[in-house]
Formats: C-alpha cells, sequence, structure tokens
C-alpha cells in the first residue's frame, strides 16, 4: 500500500479513506503520485514523546516529518518519502481556535508534512524558501477544499 494511515489516539474520529484520498491528490499535486507515504495520528502526549526522542523538543507540537530521502539512506528506496505524524488533540484545538473544521487543519497539517518530506523548509531555510513554501500550501490546500467538500458521507 502506498499511503499507510495509523490512528493511534482515540479521542477524535478520523476517517482513512477520505484522508488516504486526499493525501493522494496532494501527492499529485506535487508531481509525486507513486510516491509512498506513513501517516501516523496521535495525540499530544504522543507526539511529545516523538518530539522529544528524536527532536530533542520537550513539548507537543502539531506535525513532525520523517523525510526517507535524506541522510544515509536518501535513494535506496525512491519512491518511499517518509513519515507524517500528526497530533489529532493540536489539531481539533487548533481548528476551533481558527473556527474551521477539524478535517480541514488535519488535511493542512497533512499538506506542510508532505511538504517537508519533498524537502522544503521553512524554518532552516531563507525567507525566499519559507514563502514559497507557505505559498505552495495554501495554493493545495485551497485545491483541497474545492475538490474535497466536507459532509456527513465522507
Amino acid at each position: 500500500m502506498r499511503i499507510q494511515i495509523e490512528n493511534c489516539q482515540r479521542r477524535h474520529r478520523i476517517l482513512k479513506r477520505p484522508l488516504r484520498k486526499v493525501a493522494q491528490r496532494v501527492l499529485n499535486l506535487l508531481a509525486q503520485p507513486e510516491a509512498e507515504l506513513s501517516i501516523l495520528i496521535l495525540d499530544n502526549d504522543g507526539i511529545q514523546q516523538i518530539n522529544r526522542d528524536y527532536l530533542q523538543r520537550d513539548r507537543p507540537t502539531n506535525v513532525i516529518s520523517f523525510a526517507m530521502q535524506e541522510g544515509l539512506g536518501a535513494g535506496v528506496q525512491p519512491q518511499l518519502l517518509g513519515d507524517v505524524v500528526i497530533s489529532a488533540e493540536r489539531a481539533a484545538s487548533d481548528a476551533a481556535l481558527a473556527q474551521i473544521p477539524f478535517e480541514h487543519e488535519l488535511w493542512f497539517l497533512l499538506v506542510h508534512g508532505i511538504l517537508h518530506l519533498l524537502g522544503y523548509d521553512h524554518e532552516r531555510g531563507s525567507a525566499a524558501q519559507a514563502q514559497e513554501m507557505e505559498q505552495l500550501e495554501r495554493d493545495i490546500f485551497a485545491r483541497l477544499i474545492d475538490e474535497f467538500p466536507l459532509n456527513d458521507n465522507s
């Protein structure tokens, strides 16, 4: 399976089929239709543990990406992009603050994470690179909103 989704939290309902469709659309828009991707959905405690253990930041965050095309193993499996880890708890609280649907925040975090897997970096790159990433995020997210209307039968 090219897009694997693991939901390890129980507080927020995650519909895997629509999320997989959204992920595939993002990959298509980024000219990566054959890419393999893993999506892990956690609560704040779970993502804080990963953030602490792998990034030495002992706090919860909204999304973390682990790219497989960087470092020693880069290129071994060129279709394997890596893992996107999302806190559903943080996504829900951020969505409530922004007064947007939970699913939209989840999609936005997924887009952000996938862009990191493809080498985009708003933190360590230049201001121009950060702006390029943010514009691409907005463009892709706008397409998702148009193409995937929310309904009760998602």
